[in-house]
Formats: C-alpha cells, structure tokens, sequence
C-alpha cells in the first residue's frame, strides 16, 4: 500500500483508500467461503486501520458506520460489507451524500444510487440545499455522543435554506486536524469539555498539526483557556469558518480576549435552537451575494426600454432572422440580465451605494482587506488605477523589471521616475527568477544617502511571478519600512488569488501580511526588538544594514495594495478583477485621488456579467475555496510525481524544482524539491515560513529541451494543434502548466498520457534515423540545453532622462512621448547598422518598449541604453514574436538631436521639502 508520503492531502488519500476497500472487499466476497486468501484480509486489515485515522473527522459514514463494517469484517460478512462499501464509495465520488441518506443494508432500495452530482443539470442542482458540517468539539462518551448529536440535529427545520450534519471530536489537537482534513466543515462549536491531546497518533497527524501552527506551549496552557485557543489557531488555517464558543467562564473573562473566528459565546447551558439559527446565520453571510441576486430579481422584472443596447431583454436577437444562432448559443437569462441601467435594483460600479458597495464589502471581508474594488476590464487596468492614484510626477518608483507591461505604462501615465530592480537570472531556462531583497535594500539605501528617499514613493513586486516565485512577503515589507517608513507597496497578485483560502500560501500575500505586521508593529515586544537594534545598527555600515534582518519602526505606516486576476485563478467571466487595499492613510490621504484614477479607467458601461460573477466567485472561495484549492494542489502534485517517476519521460522531459528556479542562498530550509522518487512529499509549511523565495506547487514548469524542440513550438505545434491541449507561458526550452480550481483528475491523466506518446514517438523516430538525423537532433538539443543566452540586466536610463548620475532612477513618460514625433526616431537593423553604431561606440538608445514573447517582459524601455549584452540577447532570441520590434525596420532608436534636445530634469519639490 502506498505510504502517507505518496499523497499531498487527505481529501486524496481518503478517496484512494476507500477505492482501494471496495476492490479488496469485493474481492473478499467473490472468493467467500471457500477461499479467503491471506493477502486479502491482510490488504483490508492494513485499510480499515489507516481509514480509522481519518474518518472521525467527517459526518458521512460516520464513525458508527464504520465501526459497523470493521465488524463486518470480523465476522466474515464480506457480501455485506462489500455492498456497504460499494454504496460508501459510491456515495462519497458522486456526492450523493451531500443530498440523501444513503441506506446500507443489502435489502434496502436506493433508486437514485447512480445519480451522480456532476451529471445533474444546474437546474437540478440549484434546487437542492446546500450541504455542510458542523464540528462539534467536547470530550463526551459514545451515549453523550449522541445526545449531543441528536439535540443538535433535532433543530433542522424543513425551512432551512441549508442541510448540515454534525461531527465531534473530543480535543483541541482533533479539532484543528478536521478543519485541515474535512473541507464540508462550515462552523464549530466548542464546548467546555474539550481536552487538548488526541487520542491518536499517526504521522498524518503530526503532519497536519505543524501547519495547524501547533505550539509548544499548549502543555502549559490551562484547561479553561484551550476553547479560546481553539478559535484563535482556527483562524490562522481557515479563517473563514463561524466558531460558537460556549463556556462557563464569567463575561468579564471573556469579553477582552481575542477569539479568533468566534462569531458568538454561549453561557453555561446552550439553547439548541439559538445555536442552530446561529449557525444557519453565519454559512448564510457567506452565501450572500448580494449584485447576483439583484441581476437575477432584475431579469425577472418586466420591462420597457427606451434607452441604450438593443440587445438588452433580447429584443434586437428575437426580432432578427439572422442572428437566432447567438439566442440559441447563450440563452436567454444572459440578455435578460443586460441594461445599461443602475436602477431597479442595481447599482453604479462608479459610485456604488446598493448592491455593488455591498458586494465589494463582502469581498473585502473573503480576501482581508480594508476596502475592495471590483475591475470589468482586468489587472492592467487595475495597476494603472493605483500607480496613478498614489504616484505624483518626479516620485521614484522601484519596480521589478520584468513585471507585466501594464506597470511599466502606468510609469508613463503617472510620470514617475523608475528605478527598475533586477530579478536574479536563471540563464539556463532563458527566464528570471524574483528580486532579491539585497538588490531592493542597496537602492533604498543608495537613494538615502544620496537625500532622496523622502522622493521614493511605491516598491512595486509581482507575487507570485507568472512562473510561479513567491516573495517572503512579511520579510521585504519589514526589511524595507525600516529603511522608509512610509513606503507604499504594490503587490501584483494577478495569478495568486486563490492563495487566500490555502493554509500554506496564505501566509505569502499581501493583505494578510499587512495585518499581521500593522498587529505587530503595536507590541511591546516589537518596540523593545526595534530600540536594541537601532542601538547596534548606530553609525553602521551600508553592508551592516544589508546583512542585517531589519526591524521596522513601530510607528511606520503599513500601506498595501494588491491587484488580483480573479478570473486567472477563481471563478469569474474573463477581464473580473480586484483591487484589495489595506492602507492606514487611505481614508486621509489617498481615498479622493483614488476615486479620480478609478474613474480615470473604469468604463461608464462596465459589464454587469463581470460584476455578477465577482459576487458569485467570492462566494464559492469563502464556502469551499479550501476544498478546491486543496485538490487544486493536488492535481499538481500528482502531476510533478507522475512525470518525475516514470523512466520513459525522464529521457525527454524535466520537473524543474525548486532548486533549479531557486539558488540555494535564498532557501533557508534547504528543501530543492517538493518531490522526491524515494522520501515522497516534503511538507511545504517549513520552506513557505522561513525562505525568501518558494515555489507555487501549482505551477508545474516542464524543461522541454530534452524533445529538440523550442518551448514554443512544443506549445503550439505538438501539445496544442496535435493534442488540444492548452497552455500560455512558454521560454525558450520550458512551457508551463498552470492547475486552477478547475482542474480535474482525468485532465492530469489525459496530460500524462499525451507526454508519453510523445516520448514513445520521439524513441521511434531516433530509433529509425539515420547517422545525419540523429546527429541534428543532438545538435538541436545541445542548443536548447547548454548553448543559451545570458539574460542581460537593466542597462541604465541615457542621461538625458536622469536628474544626476548618483542614483539610477530615470523618467520614462518624457522618453515615452518624445518618441510620438517621428523625426526624433530612427530605425537600426540587429545584424547590421545597430551593431555597427554600437562597434563605434555611440550610445544607441531605444524609442520604444521592447517586449520578446516569450519570455514576455521588456529587454528595453522607452529611455534605456542598448547595451552589448542586450544585443547578443535580441540577436539570439528565436521567437516568433517581438512586441515593439518591426523587422522591416529594425530597433525604433532615438537621434542623437532628439537626445541633445532633451531638457535637463528638474526633480519636483514635495511639500516636505
């Protein structure tokens, strides 16, 4: 049997373990009487032991169930165990559970029993109640057990809008095991009569404990302060779940301290039917969508238009005798739900005051914000509106160099001065990596020494990249308030939206560092840490404050914003975005100006589809976002191990890991891989806490050089045009595989399947070749794996954009705009006439952005001086694309009169100065 190692979580490993009992007690019922082969009973000995770990932690079969078929199989009832687990099994992949009892006995009927919930019409689907499971922490005898159950249970009521089946569990450590195993769990209700240790003891749970952030000084703790405790640790791991905290401690007790996700405590003796409605009410909150529900009610309504869109209520499509395919194609609801209108029940994106404000509201409280707001025309749009509600003309800006484009035109728009940060290379995959916290600190501290930090304004990162490195958030925040305590941070989550609802990954985004930091900036502890440390790092050295883990001021201001594709990773129409703000100066500072960039941006006729499906996607994240992000890791994992293990794929084919995306000084764990042939998983909590820089297992980049082909023809001529499989981020040797919320098993397998025929293809065809063949696909591969270019740094900004030539910072719009007049450009070919200017020794400067695809970044920005190495880099590039580059022409390069005419910048004064 495969160990514990071989499986990423327990949701898979249930599911496989109850699989592989129904083949075993299948098995066992066809042999029976006759022969029952030691292996067998051996094979379902070892199972049920390993299920009996897990299934105290889920409603559905429960543990009496459970117990029922051990003894089953004790007694040698293998055809009545084998139809129970069969039924089980059956059950727990259709999700019929979730809408029925599901009988057990041989002799009972169970007509839908085939009906599985993915094949049911959505129609058929939204009629049923909603199914979830209510944790129940105390330490209670088996008959208690059940009365607790019962008095619990005996409140549903057939007008409530949800259906929930109670789980208990008797201790703290069971607790947080069950919110971290059973993704059906919604709320929890934690009774006086908790103990701390579990009664079991596995590795599993060992596992989950440490991502649960077990402490060791619960040992120490008394028993009236572990139901507190309880809230407060569930909330670190899933802190969208309702806790009900009943107790017999005084108000007084109670009232101050911090319960973490405690919606509501309980006195002594607690009233059933309260604690029910609570706990309706609390799943409720979460389900509420207000903008959705309005769209629908809108839809319903009978209207009459005589304003704009022909095609709202369908009109201009039913009346048509050409167009009825579009009709048939989307429905009719879609077209009932368009207008152009903000009343009847709807709201203005611009100025929301109903359903749309109530909307983002509860999309703030999902993603931990102090203010969210939605984005009808994605991320790009969602950069720009903040970059140019924060960012005044002459501010300095520090931004990732190889960040998406739409930063680098919101520089322009904004008119900041940029330092670009360079992202360490990773020149074998013809990719960067992330910026080191060292090359982000060296230019705060050079701008400091030079008096102009009081100008720096915004540090720009994208977490996660598109590759998918990960920043220690936390650490760079800090590092950097310590040097300027009032720096604003943008961090570009645009692929990392889903992080929020992981245990693992949320500790790596932007709004829950914030509130942990703005937390611990107010301590005791924290003031005391930053006045010793400012005694040593008196009169240092800039290489002392490098090397030095930085505090920030307790009176530094947290100021955060992150920017989120909900439509990359959640459920949301194409172009749905977010941004999520946690600023302390928002309301005194920023709140006007922001109101002038959104406007600035947002169209007058957002989509409303867009908005609906933000709602509705906020939803689905806050009521089952960890069981989705759960598999989605999952399916990825699976994947890493699938492709790693199998001998056929190794001759062709590369998982990299983190220790090929990484260099070794930025993983203080020393984890290289999350999986390994022999160890199976590394758990992830222990890199994800300490290192600067980690891998997003969901990501799965795949070194393709081994094939001789390049990553893009890999993309489009094998996987896409032969296969119909689908892919976006390519590099010259590597395509990437991005898992989402949506991905399936069968999807995996399917990709699995499709790499190894083309392995088995690429060993006939070389099996076949002849001595001249195999020699040009050594030589293609040779190329693709050892002869790559180096990636080239950021050059500089030409002087003629520059203050002084103290610190790197440049003015891009001036650069931007002056290339709009034709006569201050020329064009220079690669091979010819740019490098013979060059060989000369004149300085060449580009008149536009540069942007290979792939990789997908700008080599050049309006501004910059060409340099040799950038040179070599265009000029060995072998994409078929290069944004900004006309091979007619060549390379768009400012005239040395353009330049000449340049007038010299003057930094504008702040009122500071």
């Amino acid at each position: 049997m495969e160990s514990v190692s071989d499986y990423y979580s327990a949701i898979q490993l249930r599911s496989d373990r109850w699989s592989a009992l129904r083949e075993v007690t299948a098995a066992l019922a066809r042999e029976a009487p006759t022969k029952l082969p030691a292996h067998l009973r051996a094979r379902a000995e070892e199972l049920f032991d390993s299920l009996a770990l897990i299934e105290p932690y889920w409603a559905f079969p429960g543990m009496s169930a459970f117990d029922h078929l051990r003894r089953q199989f004790a007694h040698n009832s293998f055809e009545d165990l084998s139809f129970a687990t069969h039924r089980i099994t059956r059950a727990l992949t259709t999700g019929a559970y979730r809408r029925r009892h599901i009988p057990l006995q041989r002799d009972s009927a169970d007509l839908e029993e085939h009906d599985d919930e993915a094949l049911l019409s959505p129609e058929a689907r939204a009629l049923t109640k909603p199914y979830f499971e209510v944790l129940i922490v105390d330490s209670v005898s088996d008959q208690q057990e059940r009365w607790l159950k019962g008095n619990v249970l005996n409140m549903r009521r057939t007008e409530d809008a949800f259906i929930y089946e109670a789980v208990v569990v008797p201790s703290l450590e069971d607790a947080l095991i069950a919110v971290l195993f059973n993704h059906n769990i919604q709320a929890i209700v934690v009774r006086p009569g908790l103990i701390l240790k579990s009664k079991l003891d596995n590795e599993i749970l060992t596992k989950y404990l440490n991502r649960a952030g077990k402490s060791d000084t619960f040992d120490q703790m008394s028993p009236e302060d572990y139901g507190p405790e309880l809230c407060r640790l569930i909330s670190r791991v899933r802190p969208e779940l309702d806790a009900y905290l009943v107790t017999e401690r005084s108000v007084e007790d109670i009232a101050g301290m911090d319960l973490g996700i405690c919606r509501r405590v309980f006195y002594n003796q607690e009233d059933f039917m309260e604690l029910h409605l609570n706990i309706l009410r609390g799943v409720a909150a979460r389900n509420k969508t207000p903008f959705f529900t309005a769209l629908v009610e809108y839809s319903k309504q009978p209207t009459g238009v005589f304003h704009a869109m022909p095609i709202s209520r369908g009109k201009s499509i039913t009346r048509s005798h050409w167009i009825q395919d579009m009709g048939a194609f989307y429905g009719p609801n879609i077209f009932l739900a368009e207008t152009s209108a903000t009343s009847g029940g709807l709201d203005s994106l611009l100025e929301p005051h109903g359903p749309i404000k109530e909307a983002q509201e509860l999309a703030s409280r999902a993603f931990g914000s102090k203010q969210t707001f939605f984005a009808t025309n994605g991320t790009s749009t969602c950069n720009k509106i903040v970059v140019q509600a924060l960012v005044r003309p002459g501010d300095i800006v520090l931004v990732d160099r190889d960040c998406h484009k739409s930063h680098h035109y919101g520089m322009v728009l904004a008119g900041a001065e940029v330092v670009y940060l360079d992202s360490y290379p990773l020149n074998e995959y013809s990719m960067y990596g992330a910026v080191p916290l060292r090359e982000i600190k060296e230019h705060l501290l050079a701008l400091k020494a030079a008096g102009k930090l009081h100008r720096v304004r915004m540090l720009l990162l994208t977490n996660c990249t598109f590759d998918g490195l990960v920043y220690n958030v936390d650490r760079v925040m800090e590092e950097c308030l310590a040097i300027k305590p009032d720096l604003v941070f943008l961090w570009d989550e645009a692929w990392f939206a889903f992080a929020r609802f992981s245990p693992t990954y949320r500790q790596r985004t932007a709004m829950r560092t914030a509130n942990n930091l703005r937390k611990r900036l107010r301590t005791e502890d924290h003031a005391e840490a930053y006045k010793k440390q400012q005694k040593k790092l008196k009169d240092a050295p800039d290489e002392t404050w490098l090397k030095t883990r930085l505090i920030a001021p307790p009176t530094a201001r947290v100021r955060v914003y992150a920017t989120q594709s909900t439509h990359k990773t959640l459920t949301s129409l194409r172009q749905g975005s977010m941004i999520h703000v946690n600023d302390q100066d928002f309301k005194g500072e920023v709140e006007q100006s922001f109101h002038e960039a959104y406007m600035t941006h947002t169209s007058t006729s957002p989509n409303y589809q867009i908005i609906a499906s933000l709602d509705v996607g906020r939803r689905q994240v806050e009521l089952e976002g960890f069981e989705f992000v759960q598999r989605q890791v999952e399916a990825a994992m699976s994947m890493r191990r699938a492709i790693s293990s199998h001998p056929l794929l190794q001759k062709y084919f590369k998982v990299l890991t983190a220790g090929d995306m990484i260099p070794e000084e930025y993983r203080q764990s020393g984890v290289t891989s999350y999986y390994d042939n022999e160890q199976g998983w590394t758990d992830m909590w222990d890199c994800w806490e300490q290192d600067d820089f980690v891998l997003d297992a969901t990501r799965v980049t795949l070194a393709v050089g081994g094939t001789g082909w390049d990553g893009d023809t890999f993309k489009t001529d094998i996987l896409m045009d032969r296969f119909g499989i689908q892919i976006n981020k390519t590099s010259r040797n590597t395509v990437l595989f991005m898992t989402n919320i949506g991905t399936t098993r069968s999807s995996v397998a399917y990709l699995i399947e499709v790499l190894v025929k083309i392995a088995n293809e690429l060993d006939e065809l070389l099996d076949d070749a002849s001595k001249m063949e195999r020699l040009s696909f050594d030589r293609r591969v040779k190329n693709l794996t050892e002869n790559y270019p180096p990636l080239p740094d950021f050059s500089r900004f030409h002087d003629a954009f520059r203050p002084d030539n103290v610190t790197p910072e440049g003015d891009i719009r001036t650069a931007y705009y002056l290339s709009y007049d034709e006569k201050n450009c020329d064009y220079l070919e690669l091979d010819g006439s740019l490098k013979e200017v060059m060989d000369s020794g004149q300085e060449v400067v580009s008149a536009s952005f540069i942007i290979p695809y792939p990789p997908g970044f700008p080599i050049l920005v309006p501004g910059q001086v060409i340099s040799h190495e950038i040179l070599a880099f265009m000029r060995a590039l072998d994409v078929n694309e290069i944004h900004g580059y006309r091979s007619d022409l060549g390379l768009r390069v400012f005239t040395a009169e353009a330049l000449a005419s340049v007038p010299r910048i003057t930094p504008i004064k702040t009122a500071a100065e």
